[in-house]
């Protein structure tokens, strides 16, 4: 009966063993493209940085909030979680993969919340967004800001619009009626000086965010791929920390 028993377990650390090696290897996998996807976050924005300054700054609060440092701070932070789940997986080390869950679960809830936050409250968000965006146009030209002058003016042409909320809200910035050559319909030196009538009339926040829902479905069809992502690492993690605490279970 001993020799019995004995075989039993063994077979059982053996499977045990076996389930964990073959989770082992798709969960180092998983972490590993996780870790290179954040290295090209993170170079993106670095090359970003130093190329672009910092460009996409339109926020005069939040003055360090561009696409550059965005895309720094993101890449840093999933090279981090990535990082970790693979020394987890290969050191098959509980405490790393616990860690690993629950990073990965703390950014899936903070997305949640920040979504559930912006659809219960987007009317004050609008306004918010708007005054804020008015008082950065005061920025616009002048020295160390670049960048904002640099996004507003690609905006402007690009989305062929003019000011938050209308072609006026130009007028403050520069006390009188001008608007930065980016507004007009046809670009050329000082253009801004000419009669309202050869500017673009359509507000750029509105214009935006008509573009913005126009491109709703690639932008839903993105994040439910990140929270999909998100969801496969969490079962990945788990389900290799529970085949560890099993294979120690049975091969003790």
């Amino acid at each position: 009966m001993g020799w019995l028993s004995l075989a039993k377990e063994l077979k059982r650390c053996s499977m045990a063993r076996g389930c964990l090696q073959g989770v082992k290897y798709l969960m180092f996998a998983f972490n590993l493209l996780f870790w290179l996807g954040g290295c090209g976050v993170l170079g993106v924005g670095i090359w970003l940085a130093a190329t672009q300054g910092n460009f996409a700054t339109l926020s005069s609060s939040f003055p360090s909030l561009s696409a550059a440092n965005l895309l720094i701070v993101t890449g840093t932070f999933v090279m981090a979680i990535g990082f970790v789940g693979c020394i987890g997986a290969l050191k098959e080390n509980k405490c790393l993969l616990l860690t690993f869950f629950v990073l990965l679960l703390l950014v899936l809830l903070l997305e949640a919340t920040i979504a559930v936050l912006f659809f219960a409250y987007t009317d004050k968000i609008d306004r918010y967004a708007q005054q804020d965006l008015k008082k950065g146009l005061h920025l616009y030209g002048t020295e160390g800001n670049v960048g904002l002058t640099n996004a507003w003016s690609i905006i402007q042409t690009d989305f062929r619009c003019c000011g938050v909320s209308n072609y006026t809200d130009w007028f403050e910035v520069y006390n009188t009626t001008r608007v930065p050559d980016s507004c007009c319909l046809e670009f050329s030196d000082s253009c801004g000086l000419h009669a309202p009538g050869t500017w673009w009339k359509a507000p750029c926040y509105e214009t935006v965010k008509a573009w913005l829902q126009e491109n709703l479905l690639a932008v839903g069809i993105f994040g439910l791929c990140t929270a999909l992502v998100q969801i496969l690492g969490l079962t990945f993690a788990m389900t290799m920390y529970c085949q560890v605490v099993k294979a120690d279970t049975y091969c003790a």
